[in-house]
C-alpha cells in the first residue's frame, strides 16, 4: 500500500503533480477536487487508460530468474485483496470492500498492462475464482502462493496453478520456535513431489539462516523486512527497549530491515522481499516511498524481487511503484 488509508487524501496536489512527471501518465488534470472520492476514483480510470495506452513502448520493467521462469523485479502481493491491512479492522473492511471479484480481476490486468508479470496470493473463494476469471481473460502474470497446509495442497495447486508454493510466515516462524521445523521441511518436500519450485516464508531472520546452514533444498525465500512474529521465540519481546505504547501488536522496528536484508545477502537462493514499505507505515509521502524502493533494491541481490501490496483505490500506486522499479531495480 503506497498512501496511508486512514489518509487517502492527504498530499492530493502533491500526487498530481508527481504523475505528471511519470511516464506516459497524463490524466492528472481528471481530478477537480483533491478531497473528493468520485473525482480520485474518474481520475484512477483516465491514468490506467493513459498507462496502457503507453505501455506498448514503455521500458520492460527488470527481471530475475526463479528456476526456469523470468519474473519482474516487481511482484503484486496480495494482502491489500484480502482486506489485510495491518492498520486495524476499519482500514481492513475498506479495503476488503474495494476489492470485489471484477475490481480485483481489472487490478491484474492492470498491474500486467503496467509491465508485472508476477503475483503473490494466498488463496480464498473470491481470489481463487478472480484468477480463473483472470487466466480466462487473457491475464497471463506467473502466480506463487503462500500456503502451510500440506494435507491441502494438492487441490489447491490443481485450482490456482501456480509456479511456485512458499510456506507461510507466519507458520514458519510458530513452528520454528516450537523445535518442529521438520514440518517446514516436509511441506518443501511436498511441492517439489507436485513438480513445483518450494520456498519458505518468514519474518524471522534466523529461520532462514538456518535453512541455508542446514542446506534444505529450497529454490527461493521469502523474507519479511519486518520481524513480526517476535511473540513466538521466548524473549525476543524483552530484548526492545521499553517503548510508551498502548500494545505491540505489529512490532515494525526500523532497523529490523537491515537485519533481514544482510541474510537475504548471505543465501544463494533467489529473495522475494515483503513488507519493504512497512505496511503503510512509510507511506507518509512519495518520497519516503520511493526511498523505501531504493532501500530494498540497494540493499538485496541483484536477483532477488520484491512483493509489494497496492491499493490503487485514490492513486495509480501501480505505475508509481513501476516506475521506482525501473528507476532502482536495474541490476548494475
Amino acid at each position: 500500500m503506497n498512501e496511508p488509508s486512514y489518509s487517502p487524501f492527504a498530499e492530493g496536489l502533491g500526487r498530481r503533480v508527481f504523475l505528471g512527471q511519470l511516464s506516459a501518465v497524463g490524466a492528472a488534470g481528471a481530478i477537480a477536487a483533491a478531497g473528493a472520492v468520485g473525482a480520485a476514483t474518474a481520475w484512477n480510470k483516465a491514468g490506467f487508460a493513459a498507462a496502457a495506452e503507453s505501455n506498448a513502448t514503455a521500458e520492460p520493467l527488470p527481471t530475475v530468474k526463479l528456476g526456469p521462469y523470468t519474473i519482474t523485479r516487481l511482484i503484486v502481493g496480495s494482502n491489500p485483496l484480502h482486506g489485510y491491512s495491518y492498520m486495524g479492522p476499519h482500514t481492513d473492511r475498506h479495503m476488503k470492500e474495494y476489492f470485489t471479484v471484477d475490481r480485483t480481476v481489472q487490478f491484474y490486468r492492470e498491474c500486467e498492462q503496467a509491465g508485472i508479470n508476477t503475483l503473490q496470493f494466498s488463496p480464498s473463494p473470491d481470489l481463487s475464482e478472480a484468477l480463473r476469471r483472470s487466466k480466462q481473460e487473457g491475464v497471463k502474470m506467473h502466480r506463487i502462493l503462500l500456503f502451510s497446509d500440506r494435507a491441502k495442497l494438492k487441490p489447491i495447486v490443481s485450482e490456482t496453478e501456480p509456479i511456485a508454493v512458499a510456506h507461510h510466515g507466519g507458520a514458519t516462524d510458530k513452528l520454528f520456535g516450537q523445535g518442529k521445523s521438520g514440518q517446514v521441511h516436509d511441506f518443501v518436500k511436498a511441492v517439489h513431489d507436485l513438480g513445483l519450485l518450494a520456498g519458505v516464508s518468514a519474518h524471522n531472520p534466523d529461520c532462514i539462516r538456518k535453512i541455508a546452514d542446514e542446506g534444505w533444498e529450497v529454490d527461493f525465500f521469502m523474507t519479511c523486512f519486518y520481524f513480526l512474529t517476535r511473540a513466538s521465540v521466548p524473549g525476543a519481546l524483552e530484548k526492545i527497549p521499553p517503548i510508551q505504547t498502548l500494545e505491540f501488536t505489529y512490532p515494525f522496528l526500523k532497523d529490523d530491515p537491515k537485519a533481514m536484508t544482510q541474510v537475504i545477502r548471505q543465501v544463494r537462493q533467489p529473495c522475494l522481499a515483503f513488507k519493504i514499505l512497512g505496511a503503510g507505515r512509510l507511506c507518509t509521502s512519495q518520497d519516503s516511498v520511493r526511498e523505501a524502493f531504493r532501500f530494498a533494491f540497494a540493499n538485496i541481490k541483484p536477483t532477488d524481487a520484491v512483493i509489494v501490496g497496492m491499493y490503487p483505490r485514490f492513486f495509480d500506486e501501480i505505475r508509481a511503484n513501476a516506475q521506482y522499479t525501473l528507476q532502482f531495480g536495474k541490476p548494475a
